[in-house]
C-alpha cells in the first residue's frame, strides 16, 4: 500500500472522528494515530527506543 493511500485513509478515519465525534474524538483518534505509527517505527526497526530518551551532546546537533 503506498504511503498516499495510508495518508489518506488516515485523513479520512480523522475526519469522520471529527464530524461524529466532535473535536475531542479527533484528537483522541489523531494522538492515537501517532502513537500506533511510532510503535510501528520501532517493530519494523526503523527507530530505538533510546532515540527517545539520549540526551544529545553539544557536539552531536543534526540538522
Amino acid at each position: 500500500m503506498s504511503m498516499a493511500v495510508v495518508g489518506m485513509v488516515a485523513g479520512m478515519a480523522l475526519a469522520f472522528a471529527g464530524y461524529f465525534g466532535g473535536f475531542g474524538a479527533f484528537l483522541l483518534v489523531a494522538a492515537l494515530g501517532a502513537v500506533g505509527f511510532v510503535v510501528g517505527r520501532l517493530l519494523e526497526g526503523d527507530l530505538e527506543l533510546g532515540d527517545f530518551f539520549r540526551s544529545r551532546e553539544r557536539g552531536d546537533r543534526r540538522r
